[in-house]
């Protein structure tokens, strides 16, 4: 299957969790802190949306970094994704 975003919506795949801090532990799973970072999957075609223009500013393929309680989190063919509004998009990591 294959999700294809309306208006301004965003596709994110989720970056993996950080297993060891900065200085060498090793962290368990349920410490383990979501990461706020994921690679965009899927982008909408933007348009108008409430009476305002938006034109997409990220593509494909970038990663970014992304509001912390955003989106709508979907499961689909045993994989997790997160669909975001453009403006849940904080950065893009370069």
């Amino acid at each position: 299957m294959k999700l294809t975003p309306l208006a301004d919506r965003v596709v994110l795949k989720q970056l993996e969790a950080e297993e060891k801090t900065a200085s060498g532990i090793v962290l368990p799973g349920q410490s383990q802190e979501k990461p706020q970072q994921a690679e965009i999957i899927a982008v909408g075609p933007g348009g108008v949306v409430d009476g305002k223009e938006i034109t997409m500013q990220v593509k494909v393929g970038q990663q970014v970094i992304y509001s912390k309680y955003a989106g709508t989190e979907v499961k689909l063919d045993g994989e997790e994704f997160i669909i975001v509004k453009q403006n849940d998009i904080l950065a893009v990591v370069e």
